[in-house]
């Protein structure tokens, strides 16, 4: 069957996989934008590339998996009302994951030893954080917080990188190895491939935004909307 899987919560990220038993993933195509700010520009156009080299019409999908974040609205939003639109129009499952998760499952193949933590920025000086066993099952989260208030344990994702100072100063290890990741789409594909394989419940498309936008409504349009 094939999976295509989306995420938005930081880069624009696609990938095609191709799936014949939950320990079989192939990689068809996959496509991580390199800006962070591109998201309705570039994901719609990747997945149609994505679909052309396969040589794939998205009806004969198996479905859609897509990250639910957490992540910053604007992004997040792009890549959830593109898989909830796809979903539809073609007439496929889609099925939620935690954006987070998707670190995770690299984490746990690259070997972890301990419960750790997956951080990526949340911007005003936070980040969405989760807490994780050695099998990668979630202890803990999602969150968004400074980095002062994780438990000092080894911290994967881009949060890790962008904080380290501050988080080593704390007692965390930050996993160099994972400093600067970010979910992609591949890991959030094969990860939904093998719950789905192992009947686990999925999640809905609702976006876990865990905090207000940062968009506000200027006052002047305040009164005229009263």
């Amino acid at each position: 069957m094939h999976l295509l899987a989306i995420d938005t919560s930081a880069n624009a990220s696609a990938a095609l996989l191709e799936i014949s038993d939950p320990h079989n993933v192939r990689i068809i195509g996959s496509f991580t934008s390199v800006e962070n700010n591109d998201h309705a520009e570039a994901l719609a156009p990747a997945i149609q590339m994505l679909l052309n080299e396969a040589t794939l019409d998205g009806k004969n999908l198996a479905g859609i998996a897509v990250g639910v974040g957490p992540g910053p609205f604007t992004g997040l939003r792009v890549g959830l009302a593109t898989a909830r639109t796809l979903s539809f129009v073609w007439g496929v499952p889609l099925h939620g994951v935690m954006s987070l998760d998707a670190i995770c499952f690299d984490a746990v193949r690259s070997g972890v030893e301990s419960d750790f933590i997956v951080a990526i920025d949340a911007r005003r000086k936070e980040v969405y954080w989760a807490r994780y066993d050695v099998t990668g099952a979630l202890l803990d989260g999602p969150n968004v917080t400074v980095v002062e208030e994780l438990p000092a344990l080894p911290v994967y994702g881009s949060g890790a990188g962008l904080y380290s100072e501050r988080l080593e100063a704390t007692g965390a290890k930050v996993s160099e190895e994972f400093r600067q990741t970010n979910p992609s789409a591949v890991a959030l594909g094969t990860r939904a491939a093998q719950r789905l394989a192992a009947g686990e419940e999925m999640l809905s498309s609702e976006p876990l935004y865990l905090r207000e936008s940062d968009a506000k409504v200027p006052a002047v349009m305040k009164g005229k909307l009263l």
